[in-house]
């Protein structure tokens, strides 16, 4: 983990390169999607119900992977899981990843269920970023993270409601 300037309080912009790790596991789905034929996608084929709900999902969404990667705590370490509150929000963003790949096993194998797309594979990846950022004293991670889980599943909601 790196510090490069103090921001407010205790946090630094910087850089957290387990944050990247982190993202990119949990982009393995979209990564394997290809290489999987399914008869149908109906994640991937949504038609799009709100411009402005895109663009704000978009932005929040990018908003959280930035924050995860490039504002670091100032006492935090690349890795650390202290009793308490950190190894509780550990587990718990450890628990949103697993149960987001059993929703997309689910789904690969036809699953596809308005309820496995919401709770698994829409729900979970902005609770991630929010577990993350409990976990790694962001506030900013944890804050965007919630308003991203909002706007991400009223979004798709909607999408998936005229598709």
């Amino acid at each position: 983990m790196v510090k490069w300037i103090k921001l407010l309080g205790n946090q630094y912009l910087g850089f957290w390169l387990l944050g990247l790790f982190l993202f990119v596991i949990q982009e393995i789905p979209y990564m394997v999607m290809p290489l999987i034929k399914l008869e149908t996608n109906p994640i991937m084929t949504m038609k799009e119900s709100s411009m402005p709900l895109e663009i704000c999902e978009k932005a929040l969404g990018s908003l959280c992977i930035a924050f995860m990667l490039f504002i670091v705590h100032g006492n935090a370490s690349f890795f650390s899981i202290n009793p308490g509150r950190e190894t509780l929000f550990f587990f718990l963003a450890l628990g949103a990843l697993l149960l987001n790949f059993f929703g997309w096993i689910l789904y690969f194998t036809g699953i596809q269920s308005l309820f496995v797309m919401m709770a698994f594979i829409v729900a979970l990846p902005p609770l991630f970023y929010v577990f993350i950022g409990a976990w790694r004293n962001n506030i900013l991670l944890s804050a965007t993270g919630c308003v991203f889980f909002l706007v991400h599943f009223v979004h798709v909601w909607g999408n998936l409601r005229i598709s």
